[in-house]
């Protein structure tokens, strides 16, 4: 049985064979967990369409800014596929770094890239997501659909609830996630669904180097007073 039938199977409101695959889920968590053990120095979560193609600008920056967070000794992860998960893996490993793909099971798409030095298939999306961010120090979003606004969105919720710690979350592509900004603004500010400190816990940046100081430097900061 693949990931997606699964996942159906457990999401029906009758299910009868819910102590097997709770237990199949929870081997997917430690699988996880062990990997994220071997990860041996800080990282960044990279997230990003997996439909671009390497002459993409999206490519080329996501490619561009791994391998800066390589040289300034984070490991990269991403979701191990093609698009910008490649260009993050492979500019992480052109330059050195260590290079992580944790991939998943899908129907139609995503194989595992061939720039991942660790990496991992799941079967659970909710497995995977909890492994982005335990291995990372930040988080890092290229232009992207569904998937990439999901993680952006957990991340946000997870620092605003105060369920992670407030590290860094990094828009790449000013023009790209201005219309969505000014929707917050002008809407969910407005409305009061969210609040003006909300709003700066995204920082929006054109420049790959700016993206990695961001991270790196929050970073030495909470290393500096024993948070990190």
């Amino acid at each position: 049985m693949n990931g997606g039938e699964l996942d159906r199977r457990l999401l029906r409101r009758r299910h009868e064979t819910f102590a097997n695959d709770v237990s199949l889920i929870a081997s997917e968590f430690l699988a996880g967990f062990q990997k994220v053990q071997e990860i041996d120095r800080p990282a960044v979560s990279i997230f990003g369409s997996a439909r671009v193609d390497e002459h993409a600008a999206a490519y080329r920056a996501a490619r561009e800014t791994a391998g800066l967070f390589a040289q300034a000794g984070f490991a990269v992860v991403t979701g191990g596929g093609p698009g910008v998960m490649e260009a993050a893996n492979r500019g992480c490993q052109e330059a050195g770094g260590l290079s992580v793909g944790f991939n998943i099971e899908l129907q139609h798409e995503q194989g595992l890239n061939p720039y991942c030095d660790l990496s991992l298939t799941f079967k659970h999306f909710y497995a995977r997501k909890t492994m982005f961010v335990k291995a990372a120090e930040g988080f890092v979003i290229f232009p992207g659909g569904f998937g990439t606004l999901d993680e952006l969105f957990e991340s946000l919720t997870l620092i605003q609830t105060g369920k992670i710690g407030g590290f860094p979350v990094v828009l790449c592509d000013s023009a790209y996630w201005a219309p969505m900004l000014d929707w917050i603004r002008t809407r969910m500010l407005e409305d009061g669904l969210v609040s003006a400190a909300d709003l700066d816990l995204v920082h929006v940046t054109d420049l790959p180097a700016e993206a990695v100081d961001c991270v790196v430097s929050r970073y030495d900061a909470r290393l500096a007073e024993g948070s990190a």
